[in-house]
């Protein structure tokens, strides 16, 4: 895989989402070309009934594509989650890196997000060693193996992302 990938890990109602969104802000900043992945363990349905789109697909269309000038959606029915290295080579070869949301049991370097009133225990170095952990995003100190970053600080998080996955990978 030759783009850069980071995964930003925790327990649901965190603020994966929310680091998220300022550190693709912060990164754009400064010129990078971001990719995005959020893995859903639900179903989720992007296309809606009555759309032309949703008709297609409703009818039994395997891939559906709907593109305007600015953007494209991609609907493709599988049988299976396909492998996130398959989707980052297939989707993402025209960005620097790949930010995902999710993915805590892969083997991607990872960002665990944490917040004290979430829950006192982590993920990567819980039960678990996850020797994949690069750093922890928390809103408390931690005596940790990795960095500790500030999670209200997103400038932070991306010098570290900037540092620790792009340039690592150049």
């Amino acid at each position: 895989m030759a783009t850069s990938v980071v995964a930003f890990v925790a327990k649901s109602n965190t603020g994966k989402t929310t680091l998220l969104e300022k550190v693709i802000l912060e990164l754009k900043k400064r010129g990078y070309r971001i990719g995005a992945i959020k893995h859903d363990a639900h179903s989720f349905d992007i296309d809606h009934p009555g759309k032309d789109s949703h008709r297609l697909a409703t009818a039994g269309a395997d891939t559906m594509l709907i593109t305007s000038p600015e953007k494209l959606a991609l609907i493709k029915k599988h049988a299976e989650t396909p492998p996130l290295e398959q989707l980052i080579e297939t989707y993402f070869g025209d960005v620097d890196i790949v930010l995902t949301e999710g993915f805590k049991r892969s083997s991607l370097p990872k960002i665990e997000v944490h917040r004290a009133e979430r829950s006192p225990t982590l993920l990567c170095r819980g039960e678990e060693h996850d020797p994949t952990l690069l750093a922890v995003a928390s809103d408390e100190p931690l005596d940790l193996d990795v960095p500790v970053l500030d999670i209200n600080n997103p400038v932070q998080v991306a010098d570290f992302v900037e540092e620790k996955v792009i340039r690592a990978r150049q």
